[in-house]
C-alpha cells in the first residue's frame, strides 16, 4: 500500500515548520510580553496588525508576500542586489512567509500567557533587583509553560497545514518547495485519488495528535494546579 510514496513533502513540511516555529519562538517573545504589559494607546493598533494573517484571505496574503520578495519590490531589490538572495520559489522564501503568516499564532498564546499572571508576581521580581529580561526568562517564562507549548505546537500545526500562500511564495519544486500540502492538491489535479488519501490520512492522523497532545497537557496542568490550591 505505502510502497512507492514518496515522502519528502512531508520531511520538507516538517522542516519548514520547526524552522518557522524556532525563528518565532525568539521573534514573538518580546512582542507578546511588551504587549501584555503596555497600556499605549498604540496597542490596539499594534494587536490589530499582528493578527492580520489570520483574517487575510491567504490569496490576498501569498500575492503582497510574492510581490513584496519579488524584483519589482524595494525589498525584492534589496536583498537580490545586496546580498544575493532571491526568495521566491525557494526554501528560505516558504521560510520567511512561514514566519509572516503564522506570527499571530504564537504570539496570541504566549501574550494570553503572559497576561494570566498576576501583576503583583513581576513586581515582586524587579523589586527584588532583576531586571526586565531576568523577570522575563527566570520568572514569567517558567509560569506560563501550557501557553508556551500551545503557542508553539498550534505554530508548527499551522504551518505544516499551509497551503495557499506556499504555494503562491514556493511554487511545486520537488524536494524544494513542494511541501505535504502542495503535494495533495497536485495528486487531487492528476486524480491519483489512492496516494491523496494516504497523504491526507497522514496531515488528519497528524493535526489529531497535535490537539490531542496540547488538550491533554493543559488539562494535566490544570488539574495539578488545583491540586496544589486544594
Amino acid at each position: 500500500m505505502f510502497a512507492g510514496i514518496d515522502w519528502t513533502p512531508f520531511r520538507l513540511s516538517f522542516e519548514l515548520a520547526s524552522v518557522t516555529t524556532l525563528i518565532l519562538f525568539f521573534l514573538s517573545l518580546p512582542v507578546a510580553w511588551w504587549l501584555s504589559r503596555t497600556q499605549r494607546a498604540i496597542k490596539p493598533f499594534v494587536e490589530a496588525l499582528v493578527s492580520m494573517p489570520i483574517v487575510l484571505p491567504p490569496s490576498v496574503l501569498g500575492f503582497y508576500i510574492l510581490w513584496g520578495f519579488s524584483h519589482d519590490s524595494p525589498l525584492g531589490r534589496l536583498l537580490e542586489n545586496y546580498f544575493d538572495m532571491k526568495l521566491l520559489f525557494s526554501f528560505e522564501g516558504l521560510v520567511a512567509a512561514s514566519v509572516i503568516y503564522s506570527f499571530p499564532f504564537m504570539v496570541q498564546p504566549m501574550q494570553s500567557g503572559f497576561e494570566s499572571l498576576g501583576r503583583s508576581m513581576i513586581e515582586a521580581s524587579y523589586l527584588a533587583g532583576k531586571n526586565t529580561l531576568q523577570t522575563l526568562f527566570y520568572v514569567a517564562l517558567p509560569n506560563i509553560k501550557p501557553s508556551l507549548i500551545t503557542a508553539t505546537v498550534i505554530t508548527f500545526a499551522h504551518t505544516v497545514g499551509e497551503f495557499g500562500v506556499v504555494l503562491m511564495v514556493g511554487g511545486s519544486i520537488p524536494g524544494e518547495t513542494k511541501v505535504a500540502s502542495v503535494a495533495i492538491y497536485e495528486l487531487v489535479e492528476t486524480m491519483d485519488y489512492t496516494t491523496a488519501h494516504i497523504y491526507s490520512g497522514v496531515m488528519v492522523l497528524l493535526s489529531f495528535v497535535v490537539l490531542l497532545g496540547v488538550y491533554g497537557f493543559n488539562r494535566s496542568k490544570s488539574r495539578k494546579i488545583k491540586g496544589s490550591r486544594g
